[in-house]
């Protein structure tokens, strides 16, 4: 906004002193013109008195004085003969022109930049440019209205801030109604995901409530149930051979959490959190136990179900099971089904 009122400014000065420039040129023709046919300088100076008598001081307007300063010609007839006192009017000197800065300038500093005359704040208008008549010791004046032109600006600089004042409120509105629309697209996206979660909460309590019975079950039916299962198959273990150290050690299946491999190294972990290592692979012990009571996770992993603590869900279509030693174990999404299946039997 600032540049363009800048450049709106400049405008307007450059075209207040161009057309200074162009009416003092053309008078000063006209007066060598009249010279040159031969004229007395008497009849041209009455001739140019009753062209510009009368005009009104209060915009723009020609006048003539010669080099010693005298007012020869001048709309307000009073004026004629008077000696231009050098605190009365700004000017330049007349080989230097008045640009759009200094002009700027003087109507905000109210002070000259030296030459024929001075600015003086109690006159309504001020001389811009210079032009000397051919063949003659005249000069044409050329006047501008400082107050118009200092009420013009005003008014540029008004509208300006209007057109800013009006552009921020319309950005502020927009918005305000932008935000209202991002706001309601995402309070309804919010929503339906808050809908999912639900079913998705809801889904994992259910999940968990049959992790639970299924831990009572297995808790109260435990020893019947591998009874059973060794009077059909007596290749599933009750007991697995283990090392620890440099000692042979057989752990109870049924005080063991989860069995997981890592480095071709497999680990036992029991309910208590002691570890024991076993020579065995996964597929090996997966073959040998109930599976009633274990689940094959994922390649790392064998749990049982006392080692489950909690069911969470993770990522796209996944579980993350927490064991009762807070071991994070993640059921895959193609195992997810298999899983839940393995919890409702």
């Amino acid at each position: 906004m600032n540049y363009l009122l800048k450049v709106s400014t400049n405008h307007l000065l450059e075209n207040q002193i161009e057309s200074s420039k162009r009416e003092a040129e053309e008078f000063s023709n006209l007066v060598s013109y009249q010279i040159e046919s031969g004229l007395s300088r008497e009849t041209v100076i009455n001739n140019i008195q009753k062209s510009i008598e009368g005009t009104n001081t209060g915009s723009g307007f020609i006048c003539m004085f010669d080099w010693s300063g005298v007012e020869i010609c001048h709309p307000d007839p009073k004026k004629i003969g008077n000696q231009v006192s050098p605190n009365e009017s700004y000017v330049k000197s007349i080989n230097e022109e008045l640009n759009t800065k200094d002009f700027y300038d003087l109507l905000q500093s109210k002070k000259g930049y030296g030459g024929l005359r001075k600015f003086s704040s109690d006159r309504s208008s001020e001389i811009i440019y210079l032009y000397p008549v051919k063949n003659t010791d005249w000069i044409i004046a050329a006047h501008a209205n400082l107050s118009k032109i200092e009420n013009e600006i005003s008014n540029i600089k008004i509208t300006f801030f209007l057109v800013y004042f009006l552009t921020c409120i319309s950005i502020i509105l927009l918005s305000l109604i932008a935000l209202r629309y991002i706001s309601t697209s995402y309070k309804n996206e919010l929503e339906l995901k808050n809908q999912e979660l639900e079913v998705e909460v809801l889904a994992l309590l259910k999940l968990n409530n049959q992790l639970n019975k299924y831990k009572s079950k297995v808790s109260n039916d435990i020893e019947g149930s591998f009874d059973e299962v060794k009077g059909k198959d007596r290749n599933l273990k009750q007991r697995l051979l283990t090392f620890k150290k440099d000692k042979l050690i057989a752990v109870k299946v049924d005080q063991i959490a989860f069995i997981n491999t890592q480095n071709t190294v497999t680990t036992i972990t029991n309910i208590e959190g002691v570890k024991f290592s076993s020579n065995s692979s996964l597929d090996e012990i997966y073959n040998s136990l109930n599976q009633t009571i274990f689940f094959r996770a994922n390649r790392q992993y064998i749990i049982s179900i006392k080692g489950i603590d909690e069911i969470f869900k993770y990522g796209n279509n996944q579980l993350k099971i927490k064991t009762i030693h807070n071991e994070n174990i993640i059921i895959s999404k193609n195992k997810v089904a298999e899983f839940k299946k393995w919890l409702n039997s």
